[in-house]
């Protein structure tokens, strides 16, 4: 069994998609798995495919519903924010409300989570801070500057907070998957089905030919490099945001 056995890991965002596939993999070699998010029956699904994954019920973007999920699961020793949301449209068409929901779940709730837990690992020797991005956090792309401004400020946070805690036992780090196969790219064909009439398969393939690879990123090598940032030998890598789409970047 890896060196996980027996770490308690916090997975935001953990009912559906990418969550719920690092959810399994962390079960899988032996740590106890927490996921949170806003949908109990999302949660409960996930968590009832491994006796060592468990739920709680939070908001990333509340303050206070952040700090009580803490309490209600100790001290982790790895934080994965992973809750995220998207959407679409030219920012001439962008209304205030729309540009502050994307900044609130995709970059406040990583401050929240990462403060959260940060402030419960401090007499930690071991510690691991892992953000979702995107390559949208490394590049631009038309039509979602709201998104893109919030992945990358969640860079420039890993970036800030690695070196806050380079001589402690804690890295914080970040994943920036291109287009992936779940659920949000699933509703990301839709909105590009509805405002442009292309065919579903056509959307797909739009999104697909984003990686040089001329495919979807698979959540499973996302919860790879997860896994991999918490495994022996990574232990000098801090400050990264690493990109796992084919080479798009």
């Amino acid at each position: 069994m890896s060196g996980i056995k027996g770490k308690t890991v916090l997975i935001t965002g953990g009912g559906t998609g990418l969550g719920a596939d690092m959810a399994a993999r962390f079960a899988a070699e032996g740590a106890r798995v927490w996921v949170s998010g806003r949908t109990a029956a999302t949660l409960e699904q996930v968590a009832g495919q491994h006796g060592d994954i468990h739920m709680v019920e939070a908001d990333v973007t509340d303050e206070t519903s952040v700090a009580a999920m803490f309490d209600f699961i100790d001290t982790p020793d790895i934080v994965i924010a992973n809750a995220g949301a998207s959407s679409s449209g030219p920012l001439v068409r962008t209304e205030l409300a729309e540009w502050e929901s994307m900044l609130s779940v995709n970059l406040t709730g990583v401050f929240l989570t990462f403060r959260e837990g940060l402030r419960r690992m401090k007499d930690s020797p071991w510690g691991r801070l892992i953000a979702v991005a995107s390559t949208a956090g490394l590049k631009g792309y038309p039509y979602v500057a709201p998104y893109a401004a919030a992945k990358h400020g969640v860079i420039g946070l890993v970036k800030s907070l690695a070196l806050e805690t380079a001589k402690s036992g804690v890295t914080v780090n970040a994943l920036c998957p291109g287009f992936l196969d779940t659920e949000m790219t699933v509703r990301s064909v839709d909105n590009i089905v509805q405002k442009t009439g292309m065919s579903a398969e056509d959307a797909h393939a739009s999104l697909a030919r984003m990686s040089p690879q001329n495919r979807l990123i698979k959540p499973e090598e996302v919860s790879a490099a997860a896994f991999w940032l918490c495994g022996a030998g990574s232990e000098g890598v801090t400050g990264q945001a690493i990109s796992i789409s084919g080479g798009e970047v």
